[in-house]
């Protein structure tokens, strides 16, 4: 199967995501805080992790943080992404102090670097779907 033929995969919504993704159709990175501990949480889950509330809100996300880790995929992990290959996979650590897994556009991927500051930027990757991807900090 060609990569033209092959459908991207998408996110799978669920009751405790649903509303990430709603935002992130808005051009809005939200993250769960716990307003019992006001501890963020990320991905969306039911239950604060640090005092087992199920209380939170959805935080707006400053959108900034820098470059925790990297890898370059060179072997496509889908026939989707056979022509996309070699591309960079980040772990982003947000201001807020989590982290989330994305990439990096505009950014070659034998130029991405540990420490690299980034700011959050929304691609449509189908009608429903909107995905929060990362580029880099102009200084």
């Amino acid at each position: 199967m060609s990569s033209q033929n092959a459908p991207t995969p998408l996110p799978q919504f669920d009751f405790d995501n649903k509303d990430y993704w709603a935002w992130a159709k808005k051009r809005e990175l939200r993250i769960q805080r716990c307003t019992k501990c006001r501890t963020f949480r990320f991905p969306p889950r039911p239950v604060c992790h640090a005092c087992h509330s199920f209380d939170f809100k959805w935080y707006k996300c400053s959108g900034k943080g820098a470059v925790y880790s990297y890898t370059i995929v060179t072997h496509p992990t889908h026939p989707a992404f056979r022509d996309k290959v070699p591309y960079g996979v980040v772990l982003v650590e947000l201001e807020e102090g989590v982290r989330m897994i994305s990439n990096v556009v505009d950014v070659p991927p034998d130029q991405l670097r540990i420490g690299m500051p980034v700011e959050v930027v929304f691609e449509d990757v189908a009608e429903d779907v909107t995905l929060p991807k990362f580029r880099k900090t102009k200084p």
